[in-house]
């Protein structure tokens, strides 16, 4: 069975710094693309980051050069530390893990949430 287990989350200040995980579990890690998404209340979720291997990595425009994703293969966890937060980034922060060969699959977390004070 396959499990993502977020943690991390909390109530930070503008401009503050917050580190949120992921661990996997029931999976071959290293054949999976992760990411993280976002969603606020009324929204769609939307894209964050992702990673795969150590060189493939995406970034949303709006979090690029504040949040770094980054992952530990031997942990099967996956980071996402974020910087100079502004009440924007306020969301639950949910991890992705996407099968990239077959068969197919895509798994989420329950989300994590990170609220960003003014």
């Amino acid at each position: 069975q396959v499990q993502l287990v977020e943690s991390g989350g909390g109530l930070v200040q503008a401009g503050g710094s917050l580190t949120v995980s992921c661990v996997a579990s029931g999976l071959d890690f290293s054949s999976h693309l992760m990411s993280w998404h976002r969603q606020t209340p009324g929204k769609q979720r939307e894209f964050v980051a992702s990673i795969m291997g150590s060189r493939t990595i995406i970034y949303d425009d709006s979090v690029k050069g504040r949040f770094t994703i980054s992952k530990d293969e031997a942990k099967a966890t996956t980071f996402l530390r974020m910087e100079n937060l502004t009440p924007m980034d306020t969301a639950v922060y949910y991890c992705n893990a996407k099968r990239l060969v077959s068969p197919p699959g895509d798994y989420w977390g329950q989300g994590v949430q990170v609220t960003v004070s003014s």
